[in-house]
């Protein structure tokens, strides 16, 4: 009788003959104390008249406390032979009031109350607990908890923690996530299971008591959604990337089935249109399920879909807010319909669609696209509380797409700026063979200011110039711009290396005051500008804070080239100073920018060391060594913009330029003249004879006449044929229009006329005037 409530024999007479555990539990009496004495000891009223009739109904026990106990109580006769009753059975009845306050509070409590005893097995169950378990509570009482209950993890963990208590009388805390019999849902539960002792400390049982924690459990996975969506959603500034961070955040803990598809003009350089009515065009661009493949997509990647106006994305985009549909609506049901329509015979992967929410993805005031998540396993429907999580999520989505939009936008303005102002095709010269690279970088920053350059200069020369400005973006790229233009200005000029970089640190730093209102401030740039000269075979360097070029020899040998690195631009106040070399003809030399050795996870020394041995591969043309060249030094991902320019030398030689030092007497300009007919008659350039002819006797005229010794004279036949006259005078030439009456000033005129293009450079001892003119193709 140990799993009866409380139980008690009579005999004919009504003295008590038998008294169980739980009767004495009951009224608080032990079986020594009433056993043998008359029943009626023990009420404290007497009973109905009805109840004593019928031998059943509720009557009023003294307690030993002296409290009142109310209690259902049934009686069943013990018949003797005679038929007669010898005694009575008296037992309390299940479905009576509780007794005590106590145990009315038990019963009626609105948390699930059980009580176990030290074998886990039911002693009481509350009516919470009978409501979650779906039955009642005299069909579990006396059996084992792993008897009422599924195989399942959590229910292997909750007869542990009950046994756990009972073994070690110490009372148990957790939370579960699980369902229950009678719920047709998953429930958070907070437990609590604590011994329960006797008088004299004996665990003698173990109560529990489950607090359904489930709206506190989903407001938490909210805030956790959230906090990870800070975290998770716009690692990269990549439209599409961003969306697919969206779904792997609410697949599948969230919904069963994401998708997210944005307007056309998101993914293009467009503005956005300037309403959304009717029908609506999204191009999907990323989806996800918890079933593998996907198969509920009726859209595949990259797809544009037309929304129909009743749909419940085009709803969200038009209501600028979340749209909650759920089955059984007609809406819903004809969007799911034609959803199935599409799928292949016998795939109804949407099957047991319950629930969808469509939410517009806004950024700025600006719609950019929906977000649309359905469930289908999933046993609960979106409510509001999902829609306002929703809203949130794809708040914060939308802006980190609008952030890679507006990014993928500026990079490529700044791209397509850069490559207007860096040489497409470079200049025809015969001074140097050219190969060159530009990486713009894929990182977060943008675009840099990388730039490089071959400008041709007089005399068959050639400048080789490298530059970088600190920062990314339009910015930077337009600063750029701006130097390479002030650089192609001064090298017209004909500056040597380090007077150029002294003017351009100048134009740095009135850049820098200008951006800034007048304030003082920096615009960090760096150049390397160099010069080289076939006919002398020599390079001129100088550089304003940029990493040294590197030299490999026609023998293999790769190195720096030594020479003093100046300051930034843009520091003001610090000379430059110009190195000078004499190469070999066939001498390749590598500038470059510094990303293409400097990274903060790469040691700079040993960037260069792998440059100076990858130049020395051996390759067919500049262009194959160029290639090889980034692959042995880069990174997969560089993280800074890339510009390589190699250069290999050519060499004019003797037969190629012709030099006569000129008397200055007017006496011996007919000879000089002479004698560069014969050299063009040597070089088979007869046709350019009389133009040459009247180029030599002007500027050889003026020089006699304006300049001062020594005066020479040098041909070069390059891919134009250049005259050269240089004079001591540092005084330069001057074109003007000559008056009807004046004898001179017309020589010049007719130098420009006659040639393809003339100026005047100067020179460590003088200046040199200079004309070209064009040489037809020869045979």
């Amino acid at each position: 009788m140990e799993h009866v409530r409380a139980a008690a024999t009579t005999d004919a007479q009504g003295i008590v003959t038998g008294w169980s555990e739980g009767a004495r539990r009951l009224t608080g009496h032990a079986a020594e104390e009433v056993v043998g004495h008359a029943a009626r000891e023990l009420l404290a009223d007497d009973p109905p008249d009805s109840a004593m009739a019928r031998l059943e109904g509720d009557v009023d026990l003294r307690h030993r406390d002296g409290s009142c106990v109310t209690v259902a109580l049934r009686a069943q006769p013990v018949l003797g032979a005679d038929g007669a009753p010898n005694g009575y059975v008296i037992t309390e009845q299940p479905g009576g009031r509780e007794p005590t306050l106590a145990g009315q509070a038990f019963a009626q409590a609105s948390v699930s109350m059980s009580v176990f005893d030290l074998r886990q097995r039911y002693l009481r169950l509350n009516d919470t607990a009978c409501r979650v378990m779906g039955v009642p509570e005299e069909n579990l009482l006396g059996r084992h908890y792993r008897e009422s209950v599924a195989d399942a993890e959590h229910s292997r963990g909750f007869h542990n923690n009950l046994r756990q208590v009972a073994e070690t009388g110490r009372p148990v805390h957790y939370e579960s996530f699980t369902g229950a019999p009678a719920l047709n849902r998953e429930n958070a539960w907070s437990i609590e299971m604590w011994p329960v002792r006797d008088t004299s400390g004996e665990v003698t049982a173990v109560a529990l008591a489950a607090l359904d924690s489930t709206e506190q459990y989903w407001a938490r996975q909210r805030l956790a959604l959230l906090n990870e969506a800070a975290a998770g959603i716009g690692t990269t500034l990549d439209v599409v990337r961003t969306a697919e961070e969206l779904v792997e955040l609410l697949v599948p803990r969230y919904a069963d089935f994401v998708s997210v598809d944005v307007l056309e003009w998101v993914l293009g350089a467009d503005e956005p249109p300037p309403a959304l009515a009717g029908e609506i065009a999204l191009r999907r661009v990323a989806h996800g399920s918890r079933t593998e493949g996907t198969p509920e997509a009726a859209v595949h990647l990259g797809e544009t879909e037309v929304y129909p106006a009743y749909s419940p994305p085009a709803r969200a985009l038009r209501l600028h807010r979340a749209v909650l549909s759920q089955a059984g609506e007609p809406d819903f049901m004809r969007w799911v319909a034609g959803r199935n329509a599409r799928a292949p015979a016998g795939r109804s992967h949407r099957r047991g669609v319950h629930s969808m929410l469509a939410v517009p993805l806004r950024a700025r005031g600006t719609t950019l696209g929906a977000a649309v998540a359905i469930r289908i396993a999933h046993p609960d429907d979106f409510g509001e509380d999902d829609a306002v999580l929703a809203e949130e999520l794809a708040s914060r989505a939308a802006v980190c797409i609008d952030n890679a939009r507006r990014f993928a936008r500026e990079r490529t303005t700044a791209l397509a700026l850069q490559h207007s102002l860096l040489p497409r095709g470079l200049p025809g010269q015969a001074a140097v063979e050219v190969a060159h690279r530009y990486l713009p970088s894929g990182s977060l920053a943008g675009i840099g200011g990388d730039w490089f350059d071959v400008i041709p200069l007089s005399g068959s020369r050639v400048a080789l110039v490298v530059g970088d400005v600190v920062g990314h973006g339009i910015p930077s790229s337009a600063t750029m711009g701006r130097l390479c233009t002030a650089v192609r200005t001064l090298a017209d000029v004909d500056l040597p290396p380090d007077e150029l970089l002294t003017h351009l640190d100048d134009l740095v730093t009135h850049l820098a005051s200008d951006d800034r209102e007048g304030e003082a401030a920096e615009l960090g740039a760096t150049c390397l500008y160099s010069v080289y000269d076939p006919v002398s075979r020599r390079l001129i360097l100088a550089s304003a804070g940029h990493p040294q070029p590197a030299l490999v020899l026609p023998d293999g040998t790769a190195s720096l080239v030594p020479l003093a690195v100046g300051p930034p631009l843009g520091v003001g106040g610090l000379p430059f100073e110009a190195t000078e070399l004499e190469l070999p003809e066939g001498a390749v030399v590598a500038l470059y920018t510094d990303g293409l050795i400097e990274d903060r996870d790469r040691d700079v020394d040993h960037a260069t060391k792998e440059l100076c041995r990858a130049l020395t591969a051996r390759t067919d043309t500049l262009d194959a060594l160029c290639d090889t060249v980034l692959k042995a030094v880069l990174p997969e991902e560089p993280g800074d913009d890339v510009a390589l320019l190699l250069a290999r030398t050519r060499a004019l030689g003797g037969d190629r330029v012709a030099t006569w030092d000129v008397t200055p007497d007017p006496a011996h300009v007919a000879a000089t003249r002479q004698a560069a007919t014969e050299q063009l008659t040597a070089w088979g350039l007869d046709e350019a004879a009389f133009v040459t002819e009247l180029v030599v006797s002007e500027l050889v005229t003026n020089a006699i006449r304006y300049g001062e010794p020594p005066i020479q004279l040098r041909l070069i036949r390059d891919q134009t044929l250049i005259c050269e006259v240089s004079d001591g005078s540092s005084t330069s030439p001057h074109l003007r229009r000559a008056h009807a009456f004046d004898e001179g000033g017309r020589g010049l005129l007719l130098v420009a006329q006659l040639t393809q293009r003339w100026g005047s450079r100067q020179t460590g001892s003088g200046k040199t005037i200079w004309a070209e003119q064009s040489l037809t193709p020869e045979s």
